[in-house]
């Protein structure tokens, strides 16, 4: 189901609670929501749609992916970049960086492990921010 884009700042703020089985449904709502913004959308996390989840969906250079939990457990090569969301307007500068090792369950909640780098890298670091309740 497409869901609404959530704008309210105080509930984006929030820190997400850990995904577990029984969000599958909200995974699914939320790659239907990121396909049906793919015009100008790269990427969401759960929160954007209202569930305060570790979720996060996004265009892995053409293929949509989930990840659940997602954690950051490696990163180099900082850089400075400017970033937009459909939830909050204008853009905002940020510190990114340009490769990230990523802790992450699947869709069987298994532990998995990927390093990605470049866009893919950017867009699941300003994912994993919304998990937090950072807002960029």
């Amino acid at each position: 189901m497409i869901r609404d884009i959530c704008k309210d700042v105080l509930f984006l703020a929030r820190k997400s609670e850990p995904a577990t089985p029984e969000d599958l449904p909200v995974a699914a709502d939320l790659l239907e929501t990121l396909e049906a913004h793919a015009d100008g959308c790269v990427g969401m996390a759960a929160n954007m749609i209202g569930v305060a989840k570790r979720i996060i969906a996004f265009d892995d250079e053409g293929t949509y992916r989930v990840l659940f939990n997602p954690e950051i457990v490696k990163k180099s090569g900082p850089y400075e970049t400017e970033e937009g969301c459909l939830s909050l307007t204008g853009t905002r500068k940020t510190k990114r960086w340009q490769t990230i090792k990523v802790q992450y369950q699947d869709e069987q909640f298994r532990v998995r492990f990927k390093t990605w780098t470049g866009w893919s890298a950017q867009i699941i670091q300003h994912e994993i921010d919304h998990c937090e309740g950072i807002l960029i």
